[in-house]
């Protein structure tokens, strides 16, 4: 298999690092990047072919992944129009919808087909991301199977059943690194106010999340029986419970992602308008 990057950036080097950990052959792998010092810089690190211009040799490949930035999508592209034969196309620009990259590197005549929409998250930068995927009905079962090898070599994946579902999950993956930064950030403040230095109260709130998510991620119980369990009546933890549950933080939160899945659905309008 022979796959070939349009975009250097860091999800970018992150997959190639991923994919090359694995197992697979650095010579197998292209990069087309604008950037000469980022081009330079991909071909030292991971002893990759990097052009800066998509190239017959660039082309012959079976996955074009678009690790471009959604707003400079469509510039990127238009060199590629009607240039593609039956390479799967994994798109993991935030946002773009199926239906326009299909346009943009189609013809007129006949959009492209053979495309997959992911969204990783920023854990994927250190192999410990997750990745939704989409895939236009045209992509056949040997198709999804190849996508999801090259998102798991940066974490793992989970499939949406619709591309309405992407929106969603950009909203609880892919921006909910952000809000758990935010609760570590609340907690550590707390700690500093209980009297810890800084470097302690940092140490209590990170440890503290990676714990329990590592606890988490381990146990048979749902995280509300974890929860339960940690919640002794009449103790510390309830009480501090109370005190959230009092200022609608689950409610909030909930909202908070809805507010997120909303947004993505306006961008993606908007990033795909003529």
């Amino acid at each position: 298999m022979k796959i070939t990057f349009l975009g250097g950036g860091n999800m970018a080097a992150a997959l190639i690092g991923g994919l090359i950990e694995r197992g697979f052959a650095p010579a197998a792998v292209q990069v087309i990047e604008l950037g000469a010092a980022l081009r330079t810089q991909l071909g030292e690190r991971f002893g990759v072919r990097a052009v800066e211009a998509a190239d017959a040799a660039a082309l012959a490949c079976d996955v074009l992944v678009l690790a471009v930035k959604p707003q400079q999508m469509r510039a990127a592209l238009a060199p590629l129009a009607g240039r593609l034969d039956a390479q799967l196309v994994i798109s993991i620009a935030a946002g773009l919808r199926l239906c326009d990259l299909a346009r943009w590197l189609g013809t007129p005549a006949q959009p492209y087909a053979r495309l997959v929409r992911c969204m990783p998250n920023t854990p994927a930068l250190i192999g410990a991301g997750v990745s939704g995927l989409y895939a236009d009905p045209s992509v056949d079962e040997a198709g999804r199977a190849l996508a999801a090898r090259v998102m798991a070599a940066v974490g793992s994946t989970v499939w949406a059943s619709s591309e309405e579902q992407m929106d969603a999950v950009t909203a609880i993956s892919g921006s909910g690194p952000a809000y758990v930064f935010h609760f570590i950030e609340a907690l550590e403040a707390a700690g500093r106010k209980l009297g810890f230095e800084a470097a302690d109260a940092r140490k209590l709130a990170l440890d503290t999340v990676l714990g329990a998510a590592r606890l988490a991620a381990g146990a048979e119980d749902s995280p509300a029986l974890l929860r339960q369990k940690v919640t002794s009546p009449g103790g510390t933890t309830e009480a501090a419970l109370a005190s959230l549950a009092t200022a609608g933080w689950h409610d909030t939160l909930v909202t908070a992602v809805m507010a997120a899945a909303a947004r993505g659905r306006e961008l993606g309008a908007e990033l795909g308008k003529d």
